[in-house]
């Protein structure tokens, strides 16, 4: 990795807009080694590399010394934090990284990379400069830079998700130093914004419509297994309006895009694989992941939902109107949404900008104030009259154009910051039980 800084250099720069550290400083020693984590030695190249590969053209390193030495150690502590993680994380025998997820992500880098330049020429001259002999050496080194890479960011989801890394409470006074140093200035103008909670409620089909659903899916699983081609397939029999003229096509999505249930299929499903028939609030789903990376998927379904007919959708307006009139009667907001709201929908809305806003919803809060609520309104469904939802919204708060405040902004910086300060913590605690050893630049 000795002389592998400066093709970084080309991911973003495309080779030029900024020398190469190594140019302005080509009389000081690259390979030194700056620190120790355990075993485990990161050298100046590291941190040079790192610093190019997170600049963008748009906004280039600072020329004097002292600037450059400042993000150099806030980057050696970076790449301690991550060689702490990665040490870890190699004790933990639930992770996996296959093979074909390694090259797809060094594969997605690479042809990033290969944009930046005018010919191929170009490229390999390019290489050549950094150290890497031909685009195999330089895909070897990438492969590893991505498993390594993979396997970090599965360990720290894994630490997450266990609640091994938990969220701590800013200070006041820690949240208006972050506000002062880097928003205060830096917050534009904004449109005027809305937000809302909301109650929708969608038409149930009946018991026997939904097995009719279920036993459609599980006929289409076998067909798929048996060797038909799931494009076809999702063109012929997916009743999702979006992904099915693409084949079911989903494209790249992370976590918590997708409802919970859809969401443990896609993330825990082998690439290649036809899954099982299964259900969400949308219908019956058939899952095939294509590729996977590091925080993302790319995957194609087939939804088959159930049939709705007249009876359901007049049950669901009938429902509305009773949701309506308890909520007139003093019944809680909050206790209602939980009971009758779609789980396929939003329940809060925030800071929505009102032009924004769909006309139907737009309709509905006009002339609303904050804690006010709506008259049931419908959310029509172009093309199937019988799906359409019905809608209640509260007004939780208005905000008018003009630039965002401290207190507007203050609920974000204090969930931001207490994630932060969290993963800050255990990296304090890893630390603390690690050999580490920081040395001159």
């Amino acid at each position: 990795m000795a002389l592998r800084f400066a093709v970084v250099c080309t991911l973003l720069l495309a080779g030029g807009v900024v020398q190469p550290l190594a140019a302005q400083e080509a009389d000081e020693p690259i390979d030194r080694v700056i620190a120790v984590v355990g075993n485990t030695a990161i050298t100046r190249s590291q941190v040079e590399e790192e610093m190019f590969s997170r600049q963008s053209a748009a906004t280039p390193l600072p020329t004097d010394a002292a600037a450059l030495n400042l993000i150099r150690r806030q980057l050696i502590d970076t790449l301690i934090a991550e060689e702490l993680l990665y040490q870890e994380a190699l004790t933990d025998t639930t992770i996996k990284v296959t093979d074909q997820e390694v090259l797809d992500a060094a594969d997605a880098v690479i042809r990033k990379t290969r944009q930046n330049f005018p010919s191929e020429m170009a490229f390999r001259a390019e290489l050549q400069q950094a150290g890497f002999q031909t685009p195999e050496d330089y895909r070897r080194w990438m492969n590893e830079k991505q498993r390594r890479e993979l396997t970090v960011v599965r360990h720290r989801e894994n630490l997450q998700q266990s609640e091994r890394i938990k969220p701590l409470p800013p200070s006041e006074k820690e949240t208006r130093a972050y506000f002062d140093t880097h928003l205060a200035e830096r917050t534009a103008d904004t449109p005027a914004t809305i937000s809302l909670r909301q109650i929708i409620l969608a038409p149930k089909p009946s018991e026997a419509a939904g097995q009719r659903a279920h036993a459609v899916a599980d006929s289409i699983v076998t067909a798929l297994r048996a060797g038909a081609d799931f494009a076809v397939a999702a063109r012929r029999f997916s009743t999702d309006p979006v992904s099915a003229a693409q084949g079911g096509d989903l494209g790249w999505f992370r976590r918590g895009v997708m409802v919970p249930e859809f969401e443990r299929i896609a993330f825990g499903l082998k690439p290649g694989v036809v899954s099982d028939a299964f259900e969400t609030p949308f219908g019956w789903h058939i899952l095939q992941v294509q590729r996977v990376q590091a925080t993302e998927v790319q995957a194609r379904h087939i939804l088959i939902m159930p049939e709705i007919d007249s009876t359901s959708a007049a049950v669901a307006r009938l429902r509305i109107d009773s949701v309506a009139a308890a909520i007139a009667a003093g019944a809680r907001f909050d206790s209602l949404q939980r009971v009758y709201h779609d789980a396929a929908e939003e329940r809060q809305i925030d800071q929505y900008p009102v032009d924004s806003l769909l006309p139907a919803y737009a309709a509905a809060t006009a002339g609303l104030d904050s804690g006010q609520v709506s008259r049931p309104f419908l959310l029509a469904v172009p093309g199937q009259d019988l799906r359409a939802k019905w809608a209640i919204v509260r007004v939780m708060s208005r905000l008018p154009a003009g630039r965002l405040s401290y207190e507007q902004l203050k609920p974000q910086i204090r969930k931001f910051l207490g994630v932060q300060m969290g993963k800050d913590a255990y990296i304090r605690e890893l630390r603390r039980k690690t050999y580490v050893d920081i040395r001159e630049l």
